[in-house]
């Protein structure tokens, strides 16, 4: 597994663990962590770029199946930056997925996102409707794919994409969360507003094309996330053949409906102000979710806004206390 010691990654490496499989992790540490978990895991410190050091774990460990998590996840950051972008994400991709062939890989996962769709339709967008990003961070993601695509079209390997949706919460047991100093995804950065450990909460739009004039999405608790992988990967390694899906849970949420539901779990008020919408963000994206269930053996566990928040919100005050101690 790469990024296996980020966010997403890193419960992902818990949902595995928990069913019992022998993890190998690769993360450069760059923006993720080591923790106790970590432990039960083989782990390497290094980049995906480094095809030496990739093709000696796999050879190592003999590695059959690779889940793909790193890389670089701020879309105002790829707009201002996009050869980062293009060098983590797709140029990385490309060394990893060339090692993952040359060492026999068989399965390979990958985490792509909903940016790929651009300017969405008003309705739930489908794996099958158009691929247009809007920003450098959408298009490192969908070169990635179509990478993915036309080396399985060789017969090299399966792939399975998955692109996510808003993905937060924490650890429903508090194992793990997000560990940023400064959080750049919506619920993140109100719970610090919240908390008085960082600004109020800048909300980019108040009259956009959506009911209330800010921007919706499909949020899905982090722990559902990792369990769909591990119900990704059974699927190909009991010979399911390559797929693409959504990973979300169908439901759209503005940012105001967010603050709000925020400010019922947490009692708290969430100080906040408008700003301009920003540049390579659609307005609304939601996920129509119809092919998921039908395939894997999958079904959402914490399919609920306000738990969502309150994962993370007690998550986001325990490590508070812990600087503060």
């Amino acid at each position: 597994m790469t990024g296996g010691a980020g966010y997403i990654g890193g419960q992902t490496v818990l949902s595995l663990l928990d069913c019992g499989y022998d993890v190998c992790v690769l993360d450069d540490l760059s923006t993720g962590m080591r923790h106790e978990f970590h432990d039960q895991t083989h782990f390497y410190e290094g980049r995906v770029h480094d095809q030496a050091l990739v093709k000696d774990i796999i050879a190592s460990h003999s590695i059959r199946s690779v889940l793909h998590f790193a890389g670089s996840i701020k879309v105002d950051e790829s707009v201002s930056n996009p050869l980062k972008y293009y060098e983590n994400n797709t140029e990385g991709s490309r060394a990893l997925v060339e090692a993952c062939v040359a060492g026999g890989v068989a399965d390979f996962i990958f985490s792509s996102t909903a940016a790929v769709y651009g300017t969405a339709p008003n309705r739930p967008v489908s794996e099958d409707d158009e691929t247009i990003p809007l920003n450098p961070y959408g298009w490192s993601k969908l070169f990635t794919e179509r990478l993915l695509e036309d080396v399985a079209a060789t017969g090299a390997l399966k792939y399975g994409i998955f692109r996510y949706f808003n993905v937060a919460g924490a650890d429903p047991a508090m194992r793990h969360g997000q560990y940023l100093e400064q959080p750049v995804h919506l619920i993140g950065r109100s719970i610090d507003a919240l908390l008085g450990i960082a600004p109020p909460l800048t909300i980019f739009g108040q009259d956009l094309p959506t009911p209330d004039g800010t921007g919706v999405r499909d949020y899905i608790h982090v722990a559902d996330v990792a369990d769909a992988h591990v119900s990704l990967l059974e699927y190909l390694q009991l010979g399911g053949t390559s797929q693409r899906l959504n990973l979300g849970y169908g439901t759209g949420y503005s940012v105001l409906e967010v603050i709000n539901a925020l400010i019922e779990v947490t009692k708290r008020d969430v100080p906040f102000g408008y700003g301009e919408a920003r540049a390579g963000e659609a307005p609304s994206v939601i996920a129509d979710t119809t092919r998921l269930p039908a395939l894997l053996d999958w079904r959402p566990k914490h399919d609920n806004l306000r738990e969502i928040l309150q994962t993370a919100f007690d998550w986001q005050v325990e490590q508070a206390t812990k600087k503060r101690s």
